[in-house]
């Protein structure tokens, strides 16, 4: 089955608006008539809407990194999904390992942003991954079996055949490490198997489901050539025009 093939780069909390602006300019441009793939910015919350506006006539599609799950309230600095489909956005990035491991969501809490997501048109970028206790305590597909199933609980199969999901090991996040490609096949492989067994084995083959993890240039190349990885979702190395057009023209 011919997934979507996806490229996204999470810029975290980095740059001013001045280089948003300029990095959403130059990867569009760099770009040109690239075809089969889909690219996905994540800039800071304060800067999607210029980055929208800049990327208006592009393929690109843009996201915001983090959402609250309640249409409107007394939510004191958050961002309701209302307002992220309002200001046109494609994609909620939800359940990134710096949201669950600095600022403590839950698989609960995942779950609900999920469903808010999907009650507002918006596409979810479910990140999964564990940190490196859980993998050298043999615990890898545990960890990442529970996140799935807490994630996607009580959505239904049709909703989860429009989800993204990111297999991010903690590990080799921001630290220059980065998974084998065979390690990160075999996640992936395994986020499928999870996947067939909440749903059904077409629609297991029908996410796509990137790798993030300190993702380069000069690492993507063994990654991406991997059946079952569909892209990258990208930090530091998305934070660079070139580097980011390098990872995005991979293969």
């Amino acid at each position: 089955m011919a997934r979507k093939q996806i490229f996204a780069g999470n810029w975290k909390m980095h740059n001013t608006l001045a280089e948003s602006r300029d990095l959403a300019e130059g990867v569009i441009k760099g770009l040109g008539d690239l075809k089969g793939r889909e690219v996905v910015f994540f800039p800071s919350t304060l800067h999607v809407p210029e980055i929208i506006n800049i990327a208006k006539n592009s393929p690109v599609k843009v996201g915001v990194q983090n959402m609250y799950y309640e249409e409107q309230g007394a939510f004191t600095g958050e961002n309701s999904p209302v307002m992220v489909k309002d200001i046109g956005c494609d994609y909620i990035l939800i359940g990134h390992s710096e949201r669950r491991h600095v600022f403590g969501e839950t698989d609960e809490m995942v779950n609900s942003k999920v469903k808010a997501a999907y009650a507002h048109g918006l596409v979810p970028m479910i990140c999964v991954g564990e940190l490196l206790e859980e993998r050298e305590a043999d615990k890898s597909e545990q960890v990442v079996d529970s996140q799935l199933r807490g994630a996607f609980k009580d959505i239904s199969e049709e909703q989860a055949q429009k989800a993204v999901v990111a297999y991010e090991p903690v590990w080799a996040i921001g630290t220059g490490k980065v998974a084998t490609p065979e390690i990160a096949e075999s996640m992936h492989q395994h986020v499928r198997k999870v996947l067939a067994e909440i749903y059904s084995e077409g629609t297991a083959d029908s996410i796509p489901v990137l790798y993030g993890g300190s993702v380069k240039p000069d690492n993507v190349e063994g990654l991406y050539a991997k059946e079952n990885i569909d892209g990258a979702l990208v930090g530091g190395a998305s934070l660079k025009v070139q580097s980011f057009l390098d990872i995005i023209s991979v293969g």
